[in-house]
């Protein structure tokens, strides 16, 4: 077991890009889009329609755009070094 994990954090360090980084890159992309866009929220619409109904909506909202872009980044990168 724990050869595995130590394979799975030795390639996600190197930069080598498979199944098992996608998915814990896209993971990390999508808490951290999550947390912006509630942080965003509360501020732009915090006091007029209250911080947690705005840092809801923010937190729902902030991965619309994330998640294509990190699978369109992802897929630009594994291109890049196959050839």
């Amino acid at each position: 077991m724990l050869g595995v994990v130590s394979n799975f954090f030795s390639s996600f360090s190197s930069g080598e890009i498979n199944i098992s980084t996608v998915l814990l890159s896209l993971v990390i992309a999508t808490v951290v889009a999550m947390l912006g866009g509630a942080i965003g929220g509360m501020l732009l619409a915090g006091k007029d329609i209250g911080y947690k109904f705005s840092a809801t909506l923010g937190g729902l909202f902030g991965p619309a755009g994330v998640i294509p872009a990190v699978l369109l980044g992802l897929a630009v990168l594994n291109l890049f070094t196959n050839s």
